[in-house]
């Protein structure tokens, strides 16, 4: 008769699913707050300090090409010179905002893009209809 030895199974790993499971939660609950906190839902009541220098909000700019290529700046109508103009007298971080009629000609859509390149204005906004 062979005696057989009861052999043990060693546990050589760790089983980490369980780790990994509190991982997401936690994960997912700090998503969620960050997000809350994020669009204000959160009430915070904020700190006062006590030098209080605003900073002017960068509004957009706009211009815009109609049917008949015509180019306006904010609502007043302007030609190509006194667009430039208008543009060179503006923050190089403001932002443009180009709104071109569908109907009207490339070649203006081109020339005011030249001029905002040319003034090296990054930061512009076409706007399109969905």
């Amino acid at each position: 008769m062979a005696r057989y030895k009861k052999q043990r199974k060693r546990f050589d790993e760790i089983n980490v699913i369980p780790f990994i499971d509190i991982m997401l939660v936690l994960l997912v609950m700090v998503l969620t707050t960050a997000t809350f906190v994020n669009q204000g839902i959160i009430p915070v009541d904020l700190p006062k300090a006590e030098a209080q220098k605003k900073e002017d909000a960068k509004k957009e700019v706009s211009v815009y090409i109609n049917a008949k290529s015509e180019i306006f700046f904010e609502k007043e109508k302007v030609d190509l010179k006194t667009l430039e103009l208008k543009l060179s007298a503006i923050s190089k971080e403001q932002t443009v905002v180009l709104r071109s009629d569908k109907e009207s000609k490339f070649q203006d859509f081109v020339a005011v893009m030249s001029i905002l390149k040319k003034l090296n204005h990054e930061q512009l906004y076409i706007v399109t209809k969905d």
